[in-house]
């Protein structure tokens, strides 16, 4: 009985020491879906916006209500998942970092979007949220060592602040959207491909090819 505690053990540290490392592999990496997925999500909002100001299909805030509601459904599916799954017992202090300030962009989001329906209005108000984006893209490109996200929140930061000087919601949009383009798709799919490269690479190595 002593033996096949101590062999659980064994192995459990095994485990234990295994996701260190492959922690430790990863811990600059990121395969970019994230910010595709939030990216795109963002774009279109913005693009289909655009569109409906000059075509007045529906109201004009419908498509950001619609992205609300998908947001709030996947964030939802997300949780379920990850408490379905078994929690790593490994946390990177890059991770432990990472996480924390989520939490901070997230509840800053919130403040920003309570903002621009109580008192700042839409177009500041989402000329402060691109702004967000931009310390949000710094952070995550210095964090995990990624320039393509460092060199990309300067220009996001650009556009939060010609957004800041524009007239109309149409502008503020389309300068949204190409912040969401700059900021996130692009380095989102960059992180992507090179993700695709280094997993290839370490399974050649790990076959001896």
């Amino acid at each position: 009985m002593n033996n096949s505690k101590d062999n659980l053990s064994g192995e459990e540290s095994l485990q234990i020491i295994q996701e260190m490392i492959r922690s430790a592999k990863q811990e600059q990496k990121d395969n970019g879906m994230g910010w595709i997925v939030w990216g795109w999500m963002l774009f279109l909002a913005s693009a289909l916006t655009v569109i409906n100001i000059h075509l007045n299909l529906v109201k004009t805030y419908f498509f950001w209500n619609t992205f609300g509601i998908a947001t709030i459904v996947m964030l939802v599916l997300s949780t379920i998942r990850k408490n379905q799954k078994k929690i790593s017992r490994v946390t990177t202090y890059t991770k432990e970092v990472f996480n924390k300030l989520n939490i901070g962009f997230t509840i800053t989001l919130l403040v920003i979007i309570v903002a621009i329906n109580v008192s700042i209005g839409p177009i500041s108000g989402f000329a402060l949220l691109t702004a967000l984006y931009g310390f949000w893209v710094l952070i995550y490109g210095a964090l995990f060592n990624f320039k393509p996200s460092i060199i990309a929140s300067y220009f996001v930061w650009a556009l939060a602040l010609a957004g800041l000087f524009v007239q109309t919601f149409e502008w503020v949009m389309i300068f949204h959207g190409l912040a969401v383009l700059v900021g996130y798709i692009i380095p989102g799919h960059i992180a992507y491909n090179e993700f695709n490269k280094s997993v290839g690479r370490n399974t050649k190595s790990n076959i001896g090819v």
